[in-house]
């Protein structure tokens, strides 16, 4: 099958798109950041309740929540007090998932040069996820706590939508799940209303190509893999 340009572009975006854990300083215009809300808002959503909720920040507002959960984060006894509202990986893992969460972590500290008996090292680089990576703006997603399993499932499509679109503008993004252990500290800080619950984060910025946690490529599974083919 021959590919039109279209594809192309569409299908560039969406595998070159990366996780990045180093961002330049470089501002990222306010219109630009409305503009990419406003093509990621026409994901589909069931009977178009459009269920997320997007706070971004830049600026001093940005580096004060990120002060704010760094200070838990530093501190053992403060940081056992903040636990997830939700569970976003599973309670017992089980074969193939847990080796690719393995491999994954150990290839970033790898490149990192962070060994396993470096625990100090891997907490701060960590902890760089609440500074988020140092890219110039941060979004936090919030759903309302009304909303069910399928709201989630089409929240998940606004995010790949705002990944993608991104990218295709020459930004870069990192998704964040480690943002909900401290989602009482952020709804503090950000006035975030009692029947809005904190989804995850996510770093928006250009990235820093100098930097050699970028040049992380994950695994991915082929179809074959993971695609079964019916025809009776």
């Amino acid at each position: 099958m021959i590919q039109t340009p279209q594809q192309h572009i569409v299908d560039d975006a969406i595998t070159s798109r990366r996780s990045i854990r180093a961002f330049l300083p470089d501002p990222v215009a306010r219109e630009d950041i409305e503009r990419l809300l406003e093509v990621a808002a026409r994901a589909p959503s069931g009977t178009n309740i459009q269920p997320w909720k997007v706070y971004v920040l830049t600026g001093a507002i940005k580096q004060r929540l990120s002060a704010a959960i760094l200070a838990a984060h530093d501190d053992p006894a403060e940081a056992a007090k903040h636990v997830e509202e939700y569970n976003y990986y599973p309670l017992k893992w089980a074969s193939p998932y847990i080796e690719r969460r393995r491999k994954v972590g150990w290839d970033l500290y790898a490149l990192l040069q962070l060994t396993r008996d470096n625990k100090a090292g891997m907490h701060a680089q960590h902890g760089r996820n609440y500074q988020f990576f140092d890219a110039p703006v941060g979004l936090v997603f919030t759903i309302d706590r009304s909303m069910e399993q399928g709201s989630w499932l089409d929240y998940g499509m606004f995010l790949q939508n705002i990944m993608v679109a991104a990218k295709g503008r020459g930004l870069d993004t990192c998704p964040q799940a480690a943002f909900t252990q401290y989602h009482r500290i952020i709804a503090e800080v950000l006035q975030i209303p009692d029947n809005q619950m904190v989804v995850c984060a996510m770093s928006l910025g250009y990235a820093d190509q100098q930097k050699i946690e970028n040049s992380l490529i994950t695994e991915r599974e082929p179809a074959h893999g993971f695609v079964k083919f019916l025809d009776e």
